[in-house]
């Protein structure tokens, strides 16, 4: 059932960006695209529910930074959350991130927490915690690959993990004495109310294939860009992007525009956490394997680098790979002379150990560098840290977490 799935998902991927041919995938497109028209009509309504006030928003005492996107997957999301939450932990933020947790497996047994009185929160009000900031209490499994490699990565931050981020963001508030919350890929839950929104736009691939789910890979519209702060136009080559941000003009005036790259940093073991530099792929026959939304940009980030591609595998994004399928890839590897094995840090959170590794197994480290606009960042940094007086008597007077 599994590889079926798996197959099946990748099909839909390929009949989504034209690869799959033939009757079938013409029908499907066909299709998609009609259901395309009633998943506009419903966003639109969505969207005009909250505007009208029909739809309640919750405020929680914090600030509520959205970050996301208006494409799915693949626009750098994760490590701009990571950067933004070390800028803000080391301005004396007592941050916090909110994930629903894509993909990850619900907890055998709620965890345990007690309040500041001793007392035990109830089960339906508890989100599952991640980490502590101090504590890393999950796995990837139970986590989820994102939040459980942030948590990893952000000393001094929480991550909590619900599909309601409103239960989420309380207990984060009342319980974690978090002031500032950060909503991961959040630009589309409304129910809580956004301080401010970051939406990331992918260089090579902003508007995705230019049509609405479930024929394209639009979550919304382009013109709701108007909803957003700020705009990251994220993995910029260095070339400028004059056409795109005067087409992002177009359905936004005043958010302040930001260029950045997403590059690699170092290389690093799986399993021994040895870190190589980049120089270490030179000329190296290397095995990619990888499931993430757009696995031709990892690809070719290591032949830049100088490496020999010479095997890929890859699956869809999110794919739990087994112990079975990493073994069999390990043995092509081994039978065709490969150096090592190559996987992005994603994909690493949730890479199983084979019972013999006779390929080393490394991951590609990814960070933001900002190209354009670091003083905006600055001031972004800024304004979250010192949010104006009357904004503040607001915050003190919203809901308080009550166990």
């Amino acid at each position: 059932m599994k590889e079926l799935i798996e197959e099946l998902e990748r099909w839909g991927a390929d009949v989504i960006f034209g690869r799959a041919k033939g009757l079938r995938a013409a029908l499907m497109r066909f299709a998609m695209r009609a259901l395309s028209g009633v998943f506009r009509i419903i966003v639109q309504i969505r969207l005009w529910r909250y505007r009208s006030g029909w739809r309640a928003q919750h405020y929680l005492g914090a600030q509520v930074v959205a970050i996301g996107n208006i494409t799915v997957g693949g626009t750098g999301k994760t490590p701009v959350v990571e950067l933004l939450a070390k800028s803000l932990r080391d301005r004396g933020r007592r941050v916090a991130i909110l994930s629903r947790g894509y993909k990850s497996k619900k907890l055998d047994r709620p965890q345990k927490w007690l309040d500041s009185n001793g007392c035990a929160i109830r089960e339906e009000k508890m989100p599952k915690v991640v980490s502590t900031g101090s504590a890393l209490l999950l796995d990837s499994k139970y986590a989820g690959d994102e939040p459980f490699m942030l948590a990893r990565n952000l000393d001094g931050v929480a991550v909590v993990v619900d599909k309601n981020r409103v239960k989420g963001g309380l207990f984060a508030v009342g319980q974690l004495a978090a002031d500032t919350l950060l909503l991961d890929d959040g630009m589309q839950y409304l129910d809580l109310a956004h301080s401010i929104d970051i939406v990331l736009v992918d260089a090579g691939s902003p508007f995705g294939t230019e049509a609405l789910l479930p024929r394209g890979t639009l979550r919304e519209p382009p013109k709701n860009l108007r909803r957003a702060s700020y705009i990251l136009i994220t993995k910029c080559t260095g070339s400028p992007n004059d056409a795109l941000v005067s087409r992002i003009r177009k359905y936004n005036k005043t958010a302040e525009i930001i260029e950045c790259t997403h590059g690699p940093i170092y290389l690093e073991n799986v399993f021994t956490r040895e870190r190589q530099p980049l120089e270490f792929l030179r000329d190296k026959w290397v095995g990619a394997i990888s499931a993430i939304a757009v696995p031709e940009a990892f690809e070719g980030s290591l032949a830049k680098l100088g490496a020999r591609v010479e095997i890929q595998r890859r699956f869809s994004d999110h794919y739990r790979f087994s112990r079975s399928e990493v073994e069999h890839f390990m043995q092509r590897c081994v039978e065709r002379d490969m150096e090592l094995i190559v996987t992005t840090e994603k994909d690493a959170v949730r890479f199983p150990k084979p019972a013999s590794i006779d390929v080393p197994v490394y991951f590609l480290r990814i960070e933001v560098e900002i190209l354009k606009g670091q003083e905006i960042w600055d001031d972004l940094v800024t304004r979250i840290c010192n949010p104006p007086p009357v904004f503040q008597s607001v915050l003190r007077n919203r809901h308080a977490y009550r166990p």
